[in-house]
């Protein structure tokens, strides 16, 4: 325990220490929002790999893979193929035509309110929801390393994670996620190469022995221990594989480095650094089930969030324990100053600065609202979190993704690949994507559960989809195109102009 508490020490005070020195540098708008876009290729790769592999990755899908086996590794293959969609669709044209948030760059076509309006809310509604995923981990990491109880496990990360974005900005925060990514890395890949050498560095030995590892024998290997719904499975996918490129922590990534081929290599760093990444995961997943037992990761928590951790134990000792469960804490810490980051940004940038101050308001005024709005946005995310302390963080990451990829991806590839949409087309894409979502969601098992304690509320699920993706992603779709021919408005001048800046890479003032 004192190991434990020593650990977590070190790294508050280590990003803190940085936090210190960022705010110094961080005077803008444009430090405060995206490090005055001076990091390297290199640098945001692991920003963005750091920013990425969040407590869903390294906690949520480790749980999922002891527990359900192939079913779990869904999420590590959906989380990883998503990259290719954003390298070879949304980085260089995202960087080309933005300079903030996301909202800039769907704005740089559409020069109006209602489209700037509704970009914001969708990222501050899906940051809130990802963040919540973030906050369950934490409560859970920290109840059973410090014997904390959940909700003030919660109160101490709401804290720090709020800290980090008022004080120091897309600086702190950048570097807090880089050297998150570099301890993960080296704690998972510690993790592994004991995994792997129980199994006598043979693969096939592995796989031999998980057939009767678990008490699902050698269903273990096989789909459909929890998605026993092909349609689900589906959706779950869909939602895995389209949503990255609509989540706004991730996308304002590209506004960090100079221009748009550095974004494209940060993004190719970032995807061979994520793709070793959930490799790994299966080791932690197989490692997990084996050598900690399905009994034990589920005492700890329900929802197997604390397998990865577990594990450490089983294999280390109380040290790999405490260095492990440390790593998790630095990766939750680093993705929630994310998330809040990209909430505030799309707040004070896109509400206050543009629609409210209708872009008058001065640098800061608009810094000052960005920090108003991090203590908003993190209170927010707090009071919802302690409803969902049962929830496998993998699973609600899904959901943000499925929310991300609805409400956002059809507006952003239409606004790139569609010369004839408009305007009506874009906020009607936006919100039939963002009130499908959540609607289904509201409505669904993740909600509503007859028997009590496995579900947010006491009742009958209205549908059985659990992920709303299948759905609501062909509704986005459906809406922007719907929108657009409906309406007599035309952009296609305002189009040729964005085409422009997309495949030369000149960067105007917005």
């Amino acid at each position: 325990m004192n190991t434990a508490f020593l650990l977590f020490l070190i790294i508050v005070a280590g990003t803190l220490v940085i936090t210190y020195y960022a705010a110094r540098k961080t005077k803008t708008t444009s430090e405060f929002y995206t490090a005055g876009g001076g990091l390297s290729g290199w640098q945001n790769g692991l920003a963005i790999a750091g920013d990425y592999m969040s407590a869903a990755s390294f906690l949520g899908i480790a749980g999922m893979v002891a527990l359900f086996g192939f079913d779990g590794f869904f999420y590590s293959i959906g989380f990883l193929v998503a990259y290719l969609v954003v390298l070879y669709v949304i980085a260089e044209p995202l960087r080309n035509l933005g300079k903030y948030t996301m909202a800039d760059m769907i704005a740089a076509r559409f020069d109006d309110k209602k489209v700037r309006g509704v970009a914001a809310l969708n990222s501050i509604t899906i940051s809130i929801f990802y963040m919540i995923a973030q906050l369950v981990g934490a409560g859970a990491l920290i109840k059973l390393l410090l014997g904390l109880d959940y909700t003030t496990s919660v109160l101490i990360v709401g804290a720090l994670m709020t800290v980090y974005v008022v004080f120091g900005g897309m600086t702190a925060t950048s570097w807090v996620q880089i050297i998150k990514c570099v301890l993960l890395m080296a704690g998972t890949f510690i993790i592994s190469l004991i995994v792997f050498a129980k199994f006598d560095f043979n693969l096939m030995h592995m796989f031999d022995q998980m057939r009767t590892a678990t008490p699902l024998k050698e269903a273990f290997l096989y789909p459909g221990n929890k998605f026993t719904n092909g349609l689900d499975t589906i959706s779950l996918n869909l939602a895995l594989v389209l949503g990255t490129a609509g989540l706004p922590h991730i996308l304002i990534r590209f506004f960090t480095v100079k221009d748009a081929p550095t974004a494209r290599q940060s993004v190719v760093v970032a995807t061979w650094i994520i793709g070793l990444f959930y490799v790994m995961t299966l080791f932690l997943g197989f490692g997990a089930a084996a050598f900690v037992g399905k009994d034990v990761i589920v005492k700890a928590n329900a929802a197997g969030n604390m397998a990865a951790p577990l594990l450490a134990k089983a294999l280390g000792g109380d040290f790999l324990f405490a260095f492990i469960s440390a790593v998790a804490f630095a990766t939750i810490l680093a993705v929630v100053a994310g998330l809040v980051l990209s909430a505030a940004s799309a707040f004070a940038h896109d509400f206050y600065g543009h629609i409210i101050r209708k872009g008058k308001a001065t640098e800061k005024e608009q810094v000052r609202s960005a920090k108003l709005a991090s203590v908003g946005v993190a209170i927010v995310s707090i009071i919802l979190s302690l409803y969902a302390q049962k929830l496998n963080v993998a699973f609600l990451v899904a959901l943000a993704f499925a929310v991300a990829a609805s409400a956002n991806l059809p507006v952003l590839v239409f606004t790139v690949f569609w010369r004839r949409f408009n305007t009506v087309g874009a906020v009607t894409g936006m919100l039939v994507g963002l009130i499908s979502a959540l609607v289904l969601v509201i409505i669904s098992p993740n909600v509503w559960d007859p028997t009590a304690g496995k579900a947010i509320l006491v009742g009958t699920p209205l549908i059985s989809l659990t992920n709303p993706g299948i759905i609501s992603i062909p509704l986005g779709f459906i809406g922007a195109w719907v929108g657009t021919l409906f309406s007599s408005k035309r952009d296609d001048v305002k189009y040729d102009e964005i085409i422009v800046r997309a495949n030369t890479g000149i960067q105007e003032t917005l």
